[in-house]
């Protein structure tokens, strides 16, 4: 059976991690993101998902797998996150953020599910702040509403395809991403970790383990699932 994971940003973190679980399950792995992935086995195409037409010069090539596929695993996981207000986020701020975090992952869509086969799935990487807000980071917490929202709609649109679809939110997840956003500072680590009920970071293997659940469990289809280790609510 041919099958076929393609991920957005699978360069680091919590896609580099997919990439080698999905290979080791005999998926065949290609990474769409602008820098290129390591892992021996995986194929990359590089992309600017930033620019409206990035779909432009790899989307036949990305057709021809699909249609050769007996599944597909289809995981928007990319994402820009821009620190920002309501009070000072542009509009051409806000539409680049709207581009790689919502519009880039309809892009794929639009093309690549009219020939994906029942037993496929599209997964969308969502986040904490994909129900709730915080301070300082407008278009991110708007466009990861968003991705809960075209999830859903994924659901209703695709009756009776056998295909289905779910968006993980991952919670404080120990990635480079992360740590650089939180810096060295012992404290600010604590606080963090203060907010989980285990006391600690997530590991990015456990996401991983989430997804590889919810691409292979149509049980789950519109379903927004929280992997977080329970996080403690002030």
């Amino acid at each position: 059976m041919s099958k076929v994971l393609i991920l957005s940003g699978g360069s680091q973190g919590i896609g580099y991690a997919t990439v080698k679980r999905f290979l080791a399950e005999g998926y065949r792995v290609i990474n769409l993101s602008r820098r290129a992935i390591d892992l021996v086995g995986a194929e990359h195409i590089g992309v600017d998902m930033q620019k409206r037409d990035w779909l432009d010069n790899c989307i036949h090539e990305l057709e021809a797998v699909v249609k050769a596929a007996d599944s597909v695993v289809l995981l928007h996981n990319a994402a820009r996150h821009d620190g920002d207000t309501v009070r000072d986020l542009s509009a051409e701020n806000f539409a680049e953020v709207l581009q790689v975090n919502l519009i880039a992952p309809q892009q794929l869509n639009s093309r690549l599910i009219p020939w994906m086969k029942a037993g496929s799935a599209i997964l969308y990487m969502g986040s904490t702040l994909s129900e709730k807000a915080v301070a300082g980071c407008a278009s991110y917490i708007a466009s990861k509403h968003g991705v809960v929202g075209l999830m859903r709609a994924t659901t209703q649109d695709l009756v009776g395809l056998g295909i289905h679809t779910a968006c993980i939110c991952p919670g404080f997840t120990d990635t480079a991403m992360l740590r650089g956003n939180l810096g060295d500072d012992p404290a600010v680590m604590a606080a963090i970790t203060g907010m989980v009920s285990y006391g600690r970071l997530i590991d990015p293997a456990e996401i991983v383990e989430t997804l590889y659940f919810c691409a292979n469990n149509p049980v789950i289809n519109g379903s927004v699932l929280h992997a977080n280790l329970g996080q403690i609510e002030r």
